[in-house]
């Protein structure tokens, strides 16, 4: 097994914050006698990232991702526990360990707004004190990487979304980091450039060995770029393993597209019709029942084409939330 690049043990991180009901009189009773409660963001959680591993980390909203994301790029410091990422405590921040990490958030930008990107990937240099040769270098090769050639020298404010998102992973990588936490990387972005910001992730990991810890609300993302998925709710750790195991054990139906020959034909005997796109029938059957109901299907009816599938992925991590509630 490859060196571990994260080692999180039993890692908590908890608030306490005022509560008060609202108008006047409870505004000025809490000014005397201040109600407070806890808030567990991050309960005890236990994980280990090899170098070079891409990992989904995955949960709903408030389910403590991003609050883990912080504590271990040294943003915060944990209640109790420990994390050690590069052989390095973050909260201490050592400079030695911020050059070898990077965190990039989908809805927060380190590029200044009025000014060229190429201006902020120069600030950055400076901070890293990056040599002029190895800076040409990087930018040469994320400017390939990310095609951004046309947008170095446009202000920031002048870019769309996609644009402004591929220029921050830019400066983000400027320093080489050996580490990413990339928390929402495409959020909010259409269909096409979520898939260039993939490719460029899964290029970049593969150029580098960088090791990756990727949040995401778009099961595309997760899918494409990772093999394993740890699986976080109301602060606690529900699942770490394989994303076929988790599809696997959490699943409990197997999918079954069918194509006919003959319009009209009823499927409702041989499994739940979930949905109809012209000619083609998808069937939500028990995963224990495939093999019988797709021989029925085969040698009932005049089919043209039949593919059995797994369930979106959604489903299956809702399943785990659903198991963790009772």
């Amino acid at each position: 097994m490859s060196e571990a690049a994260i080692v999180v043990a039993r890692l908590s991180k908890t608030y306490v914050v005022p509560v008060r009901g609202g108008g006047l009189a409870a505004a000025l009773k809490s000014l005397v006698r201040r109600k407070t409660r806890t808030v567990e963001a991050v309960r005890e959680v236990d994980f280990t990232v090899a170098a070079g591993e891409v990992v989904g980390f995955l949960g709903p909203n408030g389910a403590g991702k991003t609050t883990t994301l912080k504590m271990l790029s040294g943003l915060l410091y944990p209640t109790s526990g420990e994390a050690r990422v590069l052989g390095y405590t973050p909260h201490r921040r050592d400079k030695a360990y911020l050059r070898q990490m990077t965190l990039v958030m989908g809805q927060r930008n380190q590029l200044i707004w009025d000014i060229p990107v190429m201006d902020s990937l120069e600030r950055n240099r400076a901070i890293y004190r990056m040599p002029r040769e190895t800076f040409q270098r990087t930018l040469a090769e994320l400017r390939e990487l990310l095609d951004i050639g046309e947008l170095l020298d446009k202000p920031v404010r002048n870019l769309s979304l996609g644009e402004r998102m591929k220029c921050e992973l830019a400066v983000a990588l400027l320093h080489r980091p050996r580490v990413l936490f990339l928390d929402e990387p495409t959020i909010g972005l259409d269909v096409t450039m979520q898939r260039r910001i993939r490719t460029f992730i899964a290029e970049y990991n593969r150029r580098t060995g960088a090791t990756v810890l990727l949040t995401s609300h778009y099961m595309a993302d997760v899918e494409a770029l990772c093999r394993r998925v740890i699986v976080i709710h109301h602060g606690r750790l529900l699942f770490d393993g394989e994303l076929t195991e988790l599809v696997k054990r959490f699943s409990p139906h197997k999918l079954i597209a069918v194509e006919l020959a003959q319009d009209g034909v009823d499927l409702a005997r041989y499994g739940d019709v979930i949905a109809t796109d012209g000619g083609r029938i998808t069937l939500r059957i028990p995963k224990a029942d495939t093999a019988r109901v797709t021989s029925r299907i085969l040698s009932e009816l005049a089919v043209i084409d039949l593919t059995v599938e797994d369930p979106p992925i959604e489903e299956a991590i809702a399943q785990v939330f659903e198991q963790a509630a009772t």
